[in-house]
């Protein structure tokens, strides 16, 4: 019998009652086994009808068979094939009313052009769930296509799907293996790290190579008609006990639900590993606004993964490696990483790597010191990360591992980490593990074994040990990615509640009636903002000299003069702004400037004193909605690009902890002749400003509020452009 399968067991296979599936979808949330959730009918089915089923070499309609069968799955299988009368040793039904039961799940192994009938055939039978693993694309199709009438087809129905287009899934916590296509056949049963990829290959790719991950659920979720990422990622939440999800993203096809499905995760502290494809085209489409030009194509997926404490990684590697180190069952207390070494050159690369990456090295004490110094051959510098390697005789497997020992417990410590090179043949050398077993005893630290360049996730001993919660891992930039992941995370968790800053009701309610009556000038921004409670500074519109000049004389010199004609909204780039107007001579000289070059119309403000110029503002993201931009500003702000995107409201301290991570975050430090500027102001303004725009709503596409002046008492707005739906 092909792949070890025995027709007798196959045949007793079907034969399983339906009795397990009732004990355990009626069992209560004390037992050990899960409770009922909307996705049973496709990832925990009772039972499954394969059409196509099939005996033809390495055909999806045989490998569905098979897979089902290895992961021993529970209930019935049912293959459906007209001209046959078995596959594999199950037997096998010319069709699905032929079946002895309802099946509760459909695969369809058959060709995109019989999909319509065997969709038909399945509602028609009563089948809840299916999977549909084919791209549904067939040629010379008229309109509307395939997709779009299986599309219309399967939401008439209610019935639920996984794809199309999609290499099915791997439900391993429940032995269902719903998939077509090859795949090793040792997934554990149980498992506690879940992976949802939009490709189908990047699932795969890691479920089938990496053996130090046990998965409770792999999803390649395809096309997602009408089951997506979040409905899985709920299912694993609630039903998995799952200790971290892994996403593959390429879009978010229903923000709402994705937003909640975060929101369960973090209260119920299950981390999220995320890898994000793809770009939408917002810097194209809002180019009106400083904000929009400067926000980013992925400027709200960043938001939303701050909020949520979401941890972004930049390609499979790192995605592999957090997820490995979630994994390990061992809490991250705070504090920085110390780690083992046994060469120099190689000590002092990962400190070069830890520096560009930002992974903070825990600072031992003078007593953790004097230990290693007390351990350490002559010559070897007793500092963290650490070099131990001496002269290399009996008693240095020892002393490498006393080394650890005493880093880990320090008090300044986290995490540990051995990083040495692989033995010969790439095989792991047992004395790592030892150190590593020996440093874990006393703390219950998490500590890990770092290969400095790439090994193998199916190393038997690799395999073994980071099972038992010390994990093994490739490679020392996928390592300190994972580092920062659970430092992240940890400090993530910490967070204090946010502290919103309140505006009145009714002052919200007549901003949103002002939004509805009118477009905006500068003029009407500034006072709308000023309304709101935002410091922002005063001005008058003046459509002759003789007006500027009253205005001039009423502020008192300096001022500022800016052109207040319609319909130009970047006056710095049009000569419409003259700055540090001294005296009535200047005045005239500018106000005859920018009248003949744009109009008469200008506006006049005091001269605020030199600052650092900072942006605020707000776009519409299509998936997302509201989303505040906050950063470097000024005249050169879309030069920089140096701004970060926060989803509203958040409060002063989000703020200022987003704002650390800027490229030119020392400017916030930077003391000029007027001192330094009281940043502490700037973030309250910013909390405010995300409050103002939290209640908005949709009435307004863009603010842009460039530059804000930060000075050594205090902020003010000084520019403010506002564009309105109806704009």
């Amino acid at each position: 019998m092909p792949f070890g399968i025995h027709p007798v067991g196959a045949r007793r296979h079907q034969q399983i009652s339906d009795r397990k599936f009732a004990e355990r979808r009626s069992a209560t949330p004390d037992s050990a086994v899960f409770m009922t959730h909307k996705l049973d009918p496709l990832l925990r089915p009772r039972s499954i009808a394969v059409i196509g089923a099939s005996e033809r070499p390495h055909s999806v309609g045989r490998r569905t068979v098979h897979n089902l069968l290895a992961g021993k799955f529970e209930g019935n299988i049912y293959p459906v094939n007209p001209g046959r009368e078995t596959v594999l040793g199950l037997k096998c039904y010319p069709d699905l009313s032929s079946l002895p039961e309802t099946a509760e799940h459909v695969a369809f192994a058959v060709s995109d052009h019989r999909i319509e009938t065997a969709l038909d055939d399945a509602i028609t039978h009563g089948a809840r769930a299916a999977t549909i693993m084919s791209q549904l694309l067939i040629a010379n199709d008229t309109s509307p296509l395939l997709l779009k009438r299986v599309e219309s087809r399967i939401n008439e129905s209610g019935l639920l799907v996984c794809g199309a287009n999609a290499m099915g899934f791997f439900n391993c916590h429940d032995g269902v293996w719903m998939c077509g296509f090859d795949t090793r056949e040792n997934h554990l049963r149980g498992g506690n790290v879940t992976f949802i990829s939009h490709s189908g290959s990047g699932m795969s790719g890691i479920l089938d190579s990496e053996e130090r991950i046990d998965f409770n659920l792999a999803v390649s979720t395809g096309q997602e008609i009408n089951v997506a990422m979040h409905d899985y990622m709920d299912f694993a939440i609630e039903q998995h006990g799952t200790s971290v999800i892994g996403l593959f993203m390429e879009t978010v096809r229903d923000p709402h639900a994705m937003l909640d499905v975060f929101e369960k995760a973090r209260e119920r502290q299950i981390p999220i590993v995320a890898i994000k494809v793809g770009k939408t085209a917002l810097s194209a489409r809002l180019a009106r606004s400083h904000s929009g030009a400067v926000a980013g194509d992925d400027a709200s997926y960043d938001a939303v993964f701050d909020q949520y404490g979401v941890q972004r990684v930049r390609d499979m590697d790192e995605f592999t490696t957090a997820l490995i180190m979630f994994a390990q069952p061992h809490a991250v207390p705070d504090g920085g990483l110390v780690c083992l070494h046994d060469s120099g050159g190689e000590r002092q690369l990962i400190i070069d790597l830890a520096n560009d990456m930002q992974v903070p090295f825990a600072g031992i004490s003078e007593q953790t010191e004097k230990t290693l110094e007390s351990l350490l051959d002559p010559g070897l510098p007793a500092v963290n990360p650490l070099d131990a390697w001496g002269a290399g005789g009996p008693d240095s497997d020892q002393i490498m591992s006393d080394c650890l020992t005493a880093m880990i417990l320090d008090p300044a410590a986290s995490i540990a980490a051995v990083i040495q090179d692989r033995a010969p043949y790439s095989h792991i050398n047992p004395k790592y593990i030892e150190y590593m077993r020996q440093a874990h005893t006393p703390t219950g630290k998490p500590v890990f074994l770092v290969s400095n360049h790439q090994g193998t996730g199916t190393d038997p001993l690799v395999v073994k040990v980071t099972r038992e919660g010390f994990p093994v891992l490739d490679g020392i930039r996928p390592f300190l990615s994972g580092v920062n992941c659970l430092f992240a995370y940890r400090d993530f968790c910490q967070r204090n509640k946010q502290s919103l800053p309140q505006i009145a009701p009714a002052l919200i309610a007549d901003s949103l009636h002002a939004l509805h009556c009118g477009s905006f000038d500068e003029q009407a921004s500034l006072q709308f903002l000023r309304n709101a409670g935002l410091s922002v500074i005063e001005v008058t519109k003046a459509n002759t000299l003789a007006k500027a000049q009253i205005a001039a004389l009423d502020f008192g010199f300096p001022v500022v003069m800016k052109t207040a004609e319609a319909g130009i909204e970047h006056k710095t780039e049009r000569g419409g702004v003259v700055l540090n107007i001294l005296d009535r001579n200047e005045l005239e000289l500018a106000y005859r400037q920018i009248s003949a070059d744009l109009g008469p119309a200008v506006l006049v403000a005091p001269m605020v004193q030199n600052g650092l110029e900072m942006l605020l503002g707000m776009i519409s993201d299509p998936q997302f909605g509201p989303l505040v931009i906050i950063g470097i500003g000024g005249v050169k702000v879309e030069a920089l690009k140096d701004v970060v995107s926060i989803l509203p409201p958040f409060d002063a301290g989000t703020a200022k902890r987003r704002l650390k991570s800027l490229k030119h975050s020392a400017l916030f430090e930077y003391k000029r002749e007027a001192g330094l500027p009281d940043m502490e102001s700037f973030y309250e303004v910013a909390a405010l400003f995300s409050v103002l725009v939290a209640s908005l709503g949709d009435a307004v596409n863009e603010i842009d509020l460039n530059p804000v002046i930060v000075h050594s008492h205090g902020c003010v707005v000084v520019d403010a452009l506002i564009v309105t739906k109806e704009q």
